[in-house]
């Protein structure tokens, strides 16, 4: 299976859903974006690493981050490997001291969370990106709004009903309607 390598393009509130966040990851080398929904706390514990605030005390992840230094683990890289019934699955890439490689389980907020500390690069199956990713590409002479708004197609319901809410938060009134006709389209 062939990997893409992804970057955080950014991290937002979840307006649909109270206490929920969503982590943008883009392509490197692309225009596609893979929307995740995250909890508050991973949330959290992502913008801590990405802003660089040091806590008087290690948080978990930091405190993970520490025991893979003392056991000489290498978080070599994390991969979003999966995604079942809209959960994404992730994997830990690690390498011992003697160069045995291990692949650790791990829920994909809490495998950013680990990446963003180690520096370690994110990827993502292409088959991932092909389902649950959503193209920005430019076309000539069309903003990526534009294209966004040819783009609904590409959106899962859950997601398009998000969008829906923020269009109308943002009284965006054209999205909205953009949004609504293809949620209709579904009916």
């Amino acid at each position: 299976m062939r990997k893409i390598q992804l970057s955080i393009a950014a991290l937002a509130t979840n307006e649909s859903q109270s206490n929920n966040f969503v982590v943008i990851l883009k392509e490197e080398e692309g225009h596609r974006r893979l929307p995740v929904v995250i909890g508050g706390f991973e949330a959290q514990a992502i913008a801590i690493a990405i802003e660089k605030i040091k806590p008087n005390r290690p948080l978990t992840h930091d405190l993970f981050k520490n025991v893979l230094i003392e056991l000489k683990v290498e978080l070599k890289e994390v991969i979003i490997s999966d995604l079942k019934n809209g959960v994404f699955y992730a994997k830990l890439v690690c390498a011992k001291e003697d160069g045995t490689q291990l692949e650790i389980d791990s829920r994909t907020s809490d495998a950013i969370a680990l990446a963003v500390r180690f520096s370690s690069p994110i990827f993502a199956y292409d088959f991932i990106l092909q389902d649950a990713g959503i193209s920005l590409e430019e076309e000539e002479g069309e903003s990526t709004e534009k294209q966004l708004a040819n783009k609904w197609e590409t959106y899962p319901t859950g997601k398009l009903m998000e969008a829906l809410d923020e269009a109308l938060e943002n009284e965006d009134y054209e999205k909205a309607a953009q949004i609504r006709d293809e949620l209709n389209k579904r009916k």
